[in-house]
């Protein structure tokens, strides 16, 4: 195949060379025609037509002068002929010519001389519309102005994504000059893996025609500024000529750095702000020291850290106060979480594990100056100074730790610990808005640290008070067993006002006791232990159970107008009797020999508090082995589960008469009790047994 087969078979492959007319040559409409010596046209080309408006057939044989000019134009004409034909010089230039239509336009010229073999001149005229000509080359100008003068990076590149052309400013964004980008390929000079996206996005351009506007942003270094990434706006369009033939692709690229900057701070300061939202949610949930320090951890990782460490200052755990300002500081490591598995969390201290740190240590300076340490970039000097001991940098060194941040954990002008964060596989440093951050987080940490703290103090004291006021081992009664349990609320909750009594009356009969005295913490340990002062003094006097409670009434009404509920019943091992009475209280559990366990149907009275209502004695038998069982209702009160159905769950468990009765006291609580019950438990059961009078 020849060179010409050739290129004409290949034309319709983007990419293949091509011997196919440039489409500027028909965008300009070149027309030609050829005069002989005496200025008659002998040739004329199809273009002519649409120039000059006139038919092959209409002006060969034609003066040129006569046909083609006006009358007022001829001289100058003939003078122009005369001279290419006289001296064979060539003249080009712009000249008016009569369209056929009768109208003057203006004609850009080429026309030079031609000699024939038998020695005969022509003049040949090669022509085209002016203001063709013109828009062209003012197209033509300003595109190369635009492109030359342009901030914006353009290139244009071949079907074989060589370079063809670079202007100043993608020349200067490159850092490499125009001439050594031409005929190398673009990933010969854009190198960075990065790039084989845009690689790939020029090849669909190129085979779909579909530009690609802004939607490549790549981030990077060029050799032009390597100390710096800057981020480019890519976009790529088609190159084709006139008659759609694929020429390249023409790549236009925008230093966007300050732009992706700006939208990078912006996501920062939302993801920041999204962040301080969770925390607030997050962190504080129970007031329970540990809980709190591990949801801070869960808020911090990995948002803002791969590994976090919190840890709190033994003294403040023991003795609420800081340690001395000499010496190594004692912590208690209260959480650590890591992002993913790194040596870097093995580092820090385990959760619940007691550590001394020196005095020139990074967390010993953080509680005792109470001011944040910022690293950005950490050396080996500084890795010692974060971390316990020479083994524990080594951890840090070979995880890539790079930065770090300690923040103390202050509450009320006073220093409770430090939280530590640090950064390995997350290749930025952290900077002043992270220990900002960090400082907000720890902030609303250490004031819920303080709290629960500050709860655990008041509920031990409660819970001190509460158990002093109770008895440590119910006595021996006459003809009767006696099992009781105390257990105060969980440690996210107040301690209660619930108590119970076993009092030893005269004529060797018994009272047992149970109360719950509304509200929580020292305020209703006081007032119980008041009314179980009064209910032991009103016992004495061998009252009825219900005018014991009548005035138990009266008593509570002069505390301050607290509500309590109460049952109080009295044995008689003689008559094996039991008199009862309740005050707004659950109904007590009856267990006989041989039957299933009952809830007793009494009388259920009102709280005592209210006042102005009277209470009634229930009497029944009690039968040798016979249970009655005393509660309090955090023993079936929850907030998962209906009253009727915790009922039945006390029924079933007690439906054991032979189990010993610290058995089913363990089995109650063992079976009723949850984690999270927010209430006391005051419990008493008592189991009549042969009775014999003394004497």
């Amino acid at each position: 195949m020849s060179e010409v087969e050739g290129g004409v078979a290949d034309a319709g492959r983007p990419g293949a060379r091509s011997s196919q007319p440039s489409g500027l040559v028909d965008l300009l409409g070149f027309a030609a025609l050829l005069l002989d010596g005496d200025g008659r046209i002998v040739l004329w080309s199809p273009q002519a037509e649409n120039v000059f408006g006139y038919t092959a057939d209409e002006v060969l044989g034609q003066y040129a002068v006569q046909v083609l000019v006006h009358e007022q134009h001829w001289d100058l004409m003939i003078k122009l002929f005369d001279h290419v034909m006289g001296t064979g010089e060539s003249w080009a230039g712009a000249f008016p010519i009569r369209h056929k239509d009768g109208s003057a336009r203006l004609v850009e010229f080429r026309n030079t001389r031609l000699l024939d073999d038998r020695g005969d001149f022509y003049a040949l005229g090669l022509a085209t519309d002016e203001s063709t000509l013109r828009e062209v080359e003012r197209d033509v100008a300003l595109s190369t102005r635009l492109i030359s003068q342009s901030p914006m990076g353009l290139a244009i590149l071949d079907t074989d994504l060589r370079y063809v052309s670079v202007n100043p400013a993608l020349e200067r964004m490159h850092g490499i000059p125009a001439d050594d980008h031409l005929g190398r390929g673009y990933r010969e000079i854009m190198t960075a893996a990065r790039f084989e996206v845009v690689e790939a996005a020029m090849q669909q351009v190129l085979e779909s025609g579909i530009p690609m506007i802004d939607e490549s942003t790549v981030v990077g270094r060029a050799p032009a500024d390597p100390e710096h990434e800057h981020a480019w706006s890519i976009s790529l369009y088609r190159l084709e000529d006139p008659q759609g033939r694929v020429l390249g692709v023409a790549e236009l690229v925008v230093d966007v750095t300050d732009r992706h900057e700006a939208a990078m701070e912006a996501a920062r300061a939302r993801r920041r702000l999204a962040l301080i939202a969770e925390s607030s949610v997050r962190i504080g949930t129970t007031l329970e020291v540990g809980k709190t320090a591990r949801e801070l951890a869960e808020v911090t990782v990995p948002e803002l850290a791969d590994v976090v460490a919190v840890d709190v200052l033994d003294s403040v755990l023991e003795d609420c106060h800081l340690a001395d300002r000499e010496g190594p500081a004692l912590f208690r490591a209260l959480a650590v979480k890591a992002a993913y598995p790194t040596e870097a969390a093995e580092a820090a201290d385990p959760p619940g594990h007691l550590a001394a740190y020196g005095a020139g240590r990074l967390a010993t300076e953080c509680v005792r100056t109470g001011r944040p340490f910022l690293i950005t970039q950490a050396d080996d000097d500084d890795l010692a100074r974060i971390a316990r001991d020479d083994h524990a940098a080594a951890l840090l060194a070979r995880a890539g730790v790079h930065s770090y941040i300690a923040v103390p954990l202050t509450a009320g002008g006073q220093v409770l610990g430090f939280l530590g964060l640090t950064r390995a596989r997350n290749p930025l440093p952290f900077d002043e808005d992270d220990l900002a951050l960090a400082g907000e987080l720890a902030s609303r940490t250490a004031m819920c640290i303080d709290n629960a703290c500050s709860h655990e103090r008041v509920r031990n004291a409660a819970e001190t008070l509460q158990r002093s006021l109770l008895p440590e081992h119910p006595p021996r009664l006459p003809g009767l067993e006696i099992a009781s349990r105390y257990r105060p609320a969980q440690a996210a909750f107040e301690v209660g006002g619930d108590w119970y009594d076993v009092l030893p009356l005269d004529g060797d009969k018994s009272a047992l006791v149970v109360g719950d005295v509304m509200g929580s913490g020292i305020g209703a340990a006081a007032t119980m232990g008041r009314l179980r002062a009064a209910t032991g003094a009103f016992a004495d006097l061998d009252l009825d159970p219900a005018e014991v409670l009548q005035h138990l009434d009266k008593i509570i009404s002069g505390l301050g107008h607290p509500i309590a509920t109460c049952v109080y019943a009295v044995y008689d091992p003689y008559r094996a009797e039991c008199h009862i009475a309740t005050a707004g209280h659950l109904p007590p559990v009856l267990v006989r020999s041989g039957r299933h366990p009952e809830l007793l149907d009494l009388p259920t009275g009102i709280p005592l508090g209210v006042g102005g209502v009277s209470f009634e004695t229930t009497t029944f038998d009690l039968g040798a082995g016979d249970q009655l069982v005393l509660y309090t209702d955090g023993l079936v009160e929850t907030r998962h589960d209906p009253i009727d159905r915790r009922l039945k769950t006390l029924l079933r468990v007690l439906d054991a008469p032979d189990r010993s009765l610290e058995e089913t006291c363990d089995r109650l609580l063992q079976e009723l009790r949850r984690p999270d019950d927010p209430d006391d438990v005051a419990l008493l059961i008592a189991r009549t047994q042969p009775f014999k009078p003394a004497g």
